[in-house]
C-alpha cells in the first residue's frame, strides 16, 4: 500500500522555523501560510514573495528524436522551441480533454524538461512513456532529484541581481556575467548558472501574474539558497509565501488550475486556452482531431465573474440565471488586490451576458460577467 504520510519538502525545517502552517497537497506536506494570506498576497503584488514549489514534478524527455516525440505527445509544437526557451502547453487525451497543463523547457537540442503538476506526476510520466514509443527518445522522472523555489513580484529581479554566489555557466563563468544575463532575460526564457558551485536553472516563469523567476536546483541545496535569498531580499520587502497566497494570486491573474478550470473532460477552447491549439502543426498529436472539431468549443465556456460585498462564491457553487442553473464556479475568492469577490466559472454559452447570480449556500449573490484576467500587472 502507498505510504499515507505526506512527504516533507526539502525546506520543511525552514518552514517550521518560520512559523508556517502546513497542509497536505498531492501527497506532500506544504506550507499554506506564514504570517497570513493577505500579507503574503500583498507582498507579492507590491514587492516579492518566495515560494517553495518542491512538490512540482520534473520529467526529462531526451534523445535524438525527443523533439518529434513531444510534438506527437503534446498540444504545442515543441520542436519549434529554441534551446534556452520554454513553452506553456497541454497534455491532452484522445477526446481533447486536458490531462495536465505543463511548462516545457528546451535545455538542449535533444533534451527537454517537462514540469507537471504534483498530483499528475505519474499520469504525465506514464502518458509520455507510452507516447514516445517508436521514437528514439526516453522519459526519465527526475522529480526526486530536482527541487524548485520561485521568487515572484515586481522587485524579484532586483533582489535576485543582489544575491551573492551566482555565476554564469558559460565561457565567462563570473558573477558579473550572470548579472548581465539575468538583466537581459526575457519571459519564458532561462539561463544556466551556478550558485556556490552548484548548478541552478534560472527561468523567468511563474504562476502569480507578476514578474518573477523559478529556480531549479538539487533539493539539498534549497535550504541554503532559500536562506540567502531571504537575507538578501528582506530589506526590499521579500517574504515567504504559501499555497493560499499562490492560489489567490493566480486567480486574480485568470490562470487556470488543474482540477478546477482544467479537467480531463474540458477542452482548451472551453477553458479559454484556444490560443494554444496550433492550426498548422505538421505532426499529428493525441487529441488533434477532437480539438480541431467544432464540438471542441463545448456547451459551456469559462468566464470571469465579480460581485460586490465580502461574500465570495467558491468552487462547486451553482451559477444561476433566474431560477435556472446555468453553470458552476470553478475557483472563487475575495480578491485581496481588488477588494471585491471574484470567481471563474463554466457557464452555458447562451447564458453569457445574462443577469447571473451565484448560489452561496442558499443565498443569491448577484454577479457581473467580466473579461479575464481580473488583474494584470503594469508593464
Amino acid at each position: 500500500m502507498p505510504d499515507p504520510t505526506p512527504k516533507p519538502s526539502p525546506l520543511h525545517d525552514v518552514h517550521v522555523a518560520a512559523g508556517a502552517a502546513f497542509t497536505e497537497f498531492a501527497g506532500w506536506s506544504m506550507p499554506v501560510r506564514y504570517s497570513g494570506d493577505l500579507a503574503e498576497h500583498h507582498a507579492v503584488r507590491r514587492a516579492a514573495g518566495l515560494f517553495d514549489l518542491s512538490h512540482m514534478a520534473e520529467i526529462l524527455v531526451l534523445g535524438p528524436a525527443a523533439a518529434e516525440a513531444l510534438d506527437a505527445a503534446l498540444l504545442g509544437e515543441l520542436s519549434a522551441v529554441a534551446v534556452g526557451r520554454a513553452k506553456y502547453t497541454l497534455l491532452l487525451n484522445a477526446d481533447g480533454g486536458v490531462e495536465d497543463d505543463l511548462v516545457v523547457y528546451r535545455t538542449g537540442e535533444d533534451r527537454y524538461l517537462v514540469v507537471a503538476n504534483a498530483a499528475n506526476r505519474e499520469v504525465v510520466a506514464d502518458h509520455l512513456r507510452q507516447r514516445v514509443v517508436g521514437f528514439d527518445a526516453e522519459v526519465q522522472d527526475e522529480t526526486d532529484d530536482i527541487g524548485l523555489i520561485a521568487i515572484q513580484g515586481p522587485r524579484a529581479q532586483e533582489i535576485l541581481l543582489e544575491v551573492p554566489g551566482f555565476a554564469a555557466d558559460d565561457d565567462d563563468p563570473t558573477e558579473a556575467r550572470f548579472r548581465v544575463l539575468l538583466a537581459e532575460l526575457r519571459n519564458y526564457r532561462f539561463l544556466r548558472a551556478n550558485w556556490d558551485g552548484h548548478p541552478v536553472l534560472v527561468a523567468r516563469t511563474g504562476y502569480t501574474g507578476e514578474d518573477g523567476f523559478e529556480l531549479y536546483a538539487a533539493p539539498a541545496l534549497l535550504p541554503r539558497l532559500w536562506a540567502v535569498l531571504m537575507d538578501t531580499g528582506r530589506g526590499s520587502g521579500l517574504v515567504p509565501a504559501g499555497l493560499a497566497a499562490r492560489d489567490t494570486l493566480r486567480l486574480e491573474a485568470g490562470m487556470p488550475l488543474y482540477g478546477h478550470e482544467l479537467t480531463t473532460t474540458t477542452t482548451p477552447q472551453q477553458a479559454g486556452l484556444g490560443r494554444l491549439v496550433p492550426r498548422a502543426k505538421a505532426s499529428d498529436y493525441v487529441g488533434r482531431a477532437a480539438v480541431l472539431s467544432p464540438e471542441a468549443e463545448g456547451a459551456r465556456v469559462l468566464v470571469g465573474l465579480q460581485a460586490e460585498g465580502r461574500r465570495a462564491g467558491r468552487a462547486g457553487y451553482p451559477v444561476l440565471a433566474g431560477d435556472r442553473e446555468v453553470g458552476v464556479v470553478t475557483s472563487g475568492a475575495l480578491s485581496p488586490t481588488l477588494g471585491h469577490p471574484i470567481a471563474m466559472a463554466f457557464v452555458d454559452r447562451d447564458a453569457v451576458g445574462a443577469e447571473l447570480a451565484i448560489d452561496v449556500r442558499g443565498t443569491r449573490l448577484p454577479v457581473t460577467t467580466v473579461p479575464l484576467p481580473f488583474y494584470s500587472r503594469k508593464a
